[in-house]
């Protein structure tokens, strides 16, 4: 089956800004700034980049000039309102990138806001809590039998269609819908919360779909992070789990022109995000345990992790792609439930295969 490969890179700026359009006594009205991150995700034609393999540095490079007229600057000097929503339409129409699929602007580590060409928003906004639980259902000697606590996070994203507006939904009206639910939630036993007996990451996410949907209508996928590795998104019908990784690997890109850095021997942290789509198990409350995904991916991390990854036997070129399709076609029968690898061979830039649904894309 084929999949659609999309290239992901990310750049910061600093700058400054006032959002006049808000409300009377809103804070963002005030002067202030932030440190934005700038991000993209396309699917770039052959032979775009300067060689195979370069697709994904290539990117980066763009962007970076892209918002190196944003860096240290008052944001108000070039845009009347400089919302993160016009921040992303005005990248978008500077980057000369084929196949640019969306542009998004994250002012703050918890809020951010990505567009399409067409002037689809996807809006995302992340909340925390601390709470203990316990799930009842699991096999014996499971650890999740026994009490024990998290930091959960929380995503909401909402979806609209701006047709040119300077913002949708401020990220206040998100943070108004979710007051309710923190005050419910943190420092609490979630067994104790009715409809939360067998407190899952996935039956937690339609709890919170189920209490939040009716009066944010715009509300796109809710997501659950029961670990700083894994967690879970739901949009009221699909439920799609996903597990982090991480491997440490040398690399050179034999592909590269002479005198190209990348061509020497060097290596990278990689952050490898598993995602699985599945059926809820009406019994045990989740689609697949996050540690059987660890356990079954185990063999073909052992052949990334504190390895040489050109010399891997069946892998032509290690780039981030060529990377992705090898890991597909590895762990496709021990784990049929996957339908997307994000790989990231630097924070915020690789790419993202994907054969199911696109979903949501976690923050960088």
């Amino acid at each position: 089956m084929s999949a659609p490969l999309h290239y992901l890179a990310t750049a910061p700026f600093e700058a400054a800004r006032q959002v006049a359009i808000l409300p009377a006594g809103h804070r963002s009205r005030r002067l202030h700034g932030h440190s934005f991150l700038a991000r993209v995700r396309a699917a770039l034609p052959s032979g775009w980049a300067p060689f195979p393999g370069g697709e994904g540095g290539a990117l980066v490079s763009a962007l970076t000039r892209a918002v190196a007229d944003l860096d240290y600057r008052y944001l108000n000097d070039q845009f009347p309102v400089p919302t993160d929503e016009n921040l992303a339409r005005w990248l978008r129409d500077r980057l000369a990138v084929p196949g640019l699929a969306s542009v998004g602007v994250q002012s703050t580590r918890d809020a951010g806001a990505e567009l399409d060409g067409a002037d689809h928003c996807h809006l995302w906004h992340r909340f925390r809590f601390e709470a203990a639980h316990r799930l009842p259902h699991v096999p014996p000697g499971h650890p999740c039998g026994r009490m024990h606590g998290h930091g959960f996070e929380v995503i909401l994203h909402a979806d609209q269609e701006l047709a040119g507006q300077d913002m949708g939904l401020d990220f206040d009206d998100l943070a108004r819908h979710w007051a309710p639910l923190q005050a419910e939630l943190h420092h609490a036993c979630l067994n104790d919360i009715p409809g939360l007996a067998n407190p899952t990451s996935e039956l937690l996410a339609h709890w919170l779909w189920d209490r939040l949907r009716p009066t944010l209508p715009a509300l796109s996928w809710v997501s659950v992070y029961e670990t700083a590795t894994a967690g879970c998104h739901f949009d009221g019908e699909h439920y799609r789990i996903w597990k982090e990784l991480r491997f440490e690997g040398a690399l050179r890109l034999a592909r590269a022109p002479q005198g190209d850095s990348r061509r020497r021997l060097h290596g990278h942290s990689y952050l490898l995000r598993l995602h699985l789509t599945a059926p809820l198990d009406q019994v045990l409350g989740w689609t697949v345990d996050y540690g059987d995904v660890k356990a079954l991916f185990k063999p073909v991390y052992n052949r990334l992790d504190h390895h040489q990854l050109d010399e891997i036997p069946g892998l032509a070129d290690p780039d981030p792609a060529s990377l992705a399709h090898w890991m597909r076609g590895e762990i496709a029968i021990a784990l049929p439930q996957l339908d997307r690898i994000d790989l990231y061979d630097t924070p915020g830039c690789g790419v993202s295969l994907c054969w199911g649904e696109l979903g949501p894309a976690l923050p960088a």
